[in-house]
């Protein structure tokens, strides 16, 4: 790993009120699924079935919507290395606080994983609810200090000659991860691309789906 986005002292030297403020309203709100679950007004798979929709489904399509563009697009995936914020924005998708974007490519010898060491700030507008495990002390710290040992416990094996970087997410700058356009798509439309982009690939922790994964 090299370059300057390890300089933690400096990354995070920022106010982590927002995560505050969430972490305030997520208690608030599981105070209130809890009374009603209790008066029999709402039933916990409900709350379970919506959380899941968002942190898998409805979230990280956005982001794979930016990806496919990527792939399909060159000179949107330049805009999008150039000034990552506008270019996710001119697809309609912002963050919530304005906070800035930037988006890391992977190569053939290089691959990006991207991780919060301080507390858990997320491309929410792209990715929508962070998985649990991001959030974990053991990933922030691990990520850190053995990529290559995480990305294996992911399912993830590079060559010994691929380079990883880890990126520091911080409240101002959040990083999205380009994974590499799998072969035998040439050709294919945005749809079809964006359903070969995955959550996790995004994050770094995961590869894009081969297109015989779909069939």
């Amino acid at each position: 790993m090299s370059g300057h986005h390890h300089d933690h002292d400096h990354a995070h030297e920022h106010d982590h009120d927002h995560d505050n403020h969430y972490s305030d309203m997520q208690a608030r709100v599981k105070a209130l699924e809890t009374l009603l679950t209790e008066k029999g007004l709402i039933d916990p798979a409900a709350i379970d079935a919506i959380v899941e929709t968002y942190e898998t489904k409805v979230g990280p399509r956005n982001g794979a919507r930016v990806v496919a563009n990527a792939w399909a697009d060159p000179a949107f995936a330049a805009w999008l290395k150039r000034d990552a914020t506008a270019a996710i924005a001119s697809l309609g998708y912002t963050g919530r606080q304005g906070e800035h974007m930037r988006a890391v490519f992977n190569t053939p010898d290089t691959h990006n994983l991207v991780v919060c060491t301080l507390c858990s700030c997320y491309p929410w507008s792209v990715l929508g609810l962070p998985p649990v495990w991001y959030k974990a002390p053991a990933y922030r710290s691990r990520a850190v200090i053995d990529p290559r040992g995480v990305l294996s416990e992911f399912g993830v094996t590079l060559p010994s000659t691929t380079k990883i970087r880890v990126w520091d997410s911080t409240a101002e700058l959040r990083y999205l991860v380009i994974p590499l356009r799998p072969d035998g798509t040439e050709g294919w439309g945005e749809d079809a691309l964006s359903d070969l982009v995955t959550r996790d690939a995004m994050i770094g922790t995961g590869l894009a789906l081969s297109p015989e994964t779909l069939r």
